[in-house]
C-alpha cells in the first residue's frame, strides 16, 4: 500500500447544526435514481484556496476569522438544506430508504492544520492516488444509517486552505451538490441571511414532481440485497489499486477549439467541449495503456432533469442521472482517424440516450453496465465543466484547483471539470499507472500542438 508522507494535525471536530428556527424535522422518500448509488462509497472533492498574502499571524486570523466564517455560513446554509444535516434510514414501515432530518441533526466539521506542500497538493503534477486522502472528511455510515454530508477544513500555514467534502450519492448528484456549494459560498462570501439566496439556489425537494412507474423504486430496493431483507447502508469495498497516481491536465478554451474544427473538417456533427475533452482524453489514455482489449468502452452520466415529463427544476436536489455508454473498436480509436471516431461514438451515444428518454430501459440498467465488464476495457466520466466549480468563491478568492479524489477508487477513473483558468477550457483528472500517465502526458501534449 501507498505511504501518505505528510499528516494533517486535527484540532477540532464540530458539530454543526442548522439556525435556531429551522423545521424540526423533514423526512425525503429516495427515488429510483437515488437508489443506484446507495451502496457506492462516498463522493469525495477538494477545493484548494490560496491566500494572495500571507502573513506570519495568518494562522491566528485563520482560527478568528475565516473558521468561523464558514461554520456559521454552513449553518445558516442548512436552513434551506436540511436533509444534508439529516442520515439516510430505512424503517421497517417502508419498503425503500428515505433521508430523515430531526432537531439535533448536525454535520461534522474536521479542522486540521497540516506542514504538508500547498503547493505540491494543489499542482497539476503527477502523484500518488492517496496523498490527497489525509484531506477528506470521514462519512458517518453504519448498517442502519448513513450520513448524507461532511466537511473537513485543513490549514496550511502562510500559503492557503483546503476545503475536503465527502457526500453520500444516494442523494448528490453532480448539480444537486454545486447547488449546495454554490449557495453555501454566496452566504458565506456576502455574509448574508438564509432569506436572501436568490430563487436561482433555492433548493427544490418535491419528489411528487418525479413520474415514473412505482415498481422501479421495489426493483433497486431489492437490487442490492445480499440476503432476504438486507437493508444495510455499508457501501461497497472498494480499493484504491495499488501503485496508482493521479494526474490533471488542461485544454484551453483554444484547444477544444482547435479539436472541434478538426472534427467538423470529417464529420457536420453538433459537439459540445465536454463532449470533445472526453474523446481527446479518451484517445490518449487507450494509446498511453497499450489496452489489448478489442473493445474501449466510456461511461458517463447524463443529467435527466430536462428530460422528463414534465421537466423538474433544475434546483431539484436529488439524484437524476442515466447512464451513456460509447463503445468503440480498439484499433479504430488507436488509428489515426482515432479522435474522430471517438467524437463521433459519443455522439452517437448521447443521441441513443435522448431518443431513449429519461426512463426507459432503467430496469435493466444496473445488469446491462454490470455485463460491460466483460465486453471490453472501461472507462468512467465523473464531473462535468458546465458546472463551473473553480467559479466558487466564499469570499477569499476563487478556488486554484478543485477535484474529485473519489475516482482513484475506479479503475479507468477520470473526472472533468472546467478550468481555472476561465477562458472556457476543461480540467481533466485521471487515475492511472505512473508510466501511464508520462506516456499519457507526451501524448495530450503533442497531439495539441499537432492540430
Amino acid at each position: 500500500m501507498a505511504q501518505v508522507l505528510y499528516t494533517v494535525n486535527i484540532i477540532e471536530v464540530y458539530k454543526v447544526a442548522p439556525p435556531h428556527g429551522s423545521a424540526r424535522e423533514i423526512s425525503l422518500p429516495l427515488t429510483f435514481f437515488d437508489l443506484l448509488w446507495l451502496k457506492l462509497p462516498p463522493v469525495q472533492y477538494l477545493y484548494f484556496f490560496k491566500i494572495p498574502t500571507p502573513t506570519p499571524d495568518l494562522k491566528t486570523s485563520f482560527f478568528l476569522s475565516v473558521l468561523p466564517r464558514l461554520k456559521h455560513s454552513l449553518s445558516l446554509t442548512l436552513h434551506n438544506f436540511l436533509p444534508l444535516a439529516g442520515n439516510i434510514i430505512w424503517p421497517q414501515s417502508s419498503h425503500k430508504p428515505l433521508v430523515k432530518y430531526i432537531e439535533g441533526d448536525v454535520v461534522s466539521l474536521t479542522v486540521g492544520v497540516s506542514e504538508a506542500d500547498f503547493n505540491y497538493l494543489s499542482g497539476n503534477n503527477l502523484c500518488q492516488a492517496v496523498e490527497c486522502h489525509p484531506l477528506i472528511p470521514k462519512l458517518a455510515v453504519s448498517r442502519d444509517r448513513a450520513a448524507v454530508f461532511a466537511v473537513q477544513v485543513t490549514l496550511f500555514p502562510n500559503c492557503g486552505f483546503c476545503i475536503g467534502i465527502a457526500t453520500h450519492h444516494a442523494l448528490l448528484d453532480g448539480r444537486s451538490f454545486n447547488s449546495f456549494i454554490k449557495a453555501w459560498s454566496h452566504v458565506c462570501k456576502l455574509d448574508e441571511q438564509v432569506s436572501s439566496l436568490p430563487l436561482e439556489l433555492k433548493p427544490f425537494y418535491d419528489r411528487s414532481v418525479m413520474k415514473y412507474p412505482s415498481h422501479l423504486d421495489e426493483f433497486y430496493s431489492k437490487i442490492y440485497s445480499d440476503e432476504p431483507n438486507n437493508r444495510s447502508f455499508m457501501p461497497w469495498e472498494l480499493q484504491v489499486p495499488p501503485n496508482s497516481f493521479r494526474g490533471v491536465f488542461e485544454l484551453t478554451g483554444a484547444n477544444i477549439e482547435k479539436l472541434r474544427q478538426l472534427v467538423e473538417q470529417e464529420q457536420p456533427i453538433h459537439m459540445s467541449s465536454f463532449s470533445i475533452a472526453c474523446a481527446y482524453t479518451w484517445v490518449c489514455l487507450v494509446k498511453a495503456e497499450e489496452i489489448s482489449e478489442k473493445k474501449v468502452i466510456l461511461i458517463f452520466a447524463r443529467d435527466c432533469r430536462f428530460r422528463l415529463e414534465p421537466p423538474i427544476p433544475t434546483t431539484y436536489i436529488g439524484n437524476c442521472l442515466r447512464a451513456t455508454v460509447a463503445i468503440a473498436e480498439t484499433k479504430e480509436i488507436m488509428g489515426k482517424e482515432g479522435f474522430v471516431v471517438a467524437v463521433k461514438a459519443i455522439s452517437e451515444a448521447i443521441k441513443a440516450g435522448l431518443e431513449n428518454g429519461a426512463i426507459n430501459g432503467a430496469e435493466n440498467e444496473i445488469l446491462s453496465l454490470v455485463a460491460l465488464q466483460s465486453e471490453g476495457k472501461l472507462y468512467n466520466i465523473a464531473g462535468s465543466n458546465r458546472f463551473e466549480f473553480h467559479k466558487t468563491d466564499f469570499g477569499w478568492g476563487k478556488p486554484i484547483k478543485v477535484d474529485m479524489a473519489s475516482i482513484d477508487r475506479t479503475d479507468g477513473g477520470i473526472v472533468v471539470l472546467d478550468s481555472r483558468n476561465g477562458d472556457g477550457g476543461v480540467q481533466i483528472g485521471i487515475v492511472s499507472k505512473k508510466h501511464h500517465l508520462e506516456v499519457f502526458s507526451s501524448l495530450f501534449a503533442n497531439g495539441i500542438q499537432c492540430v
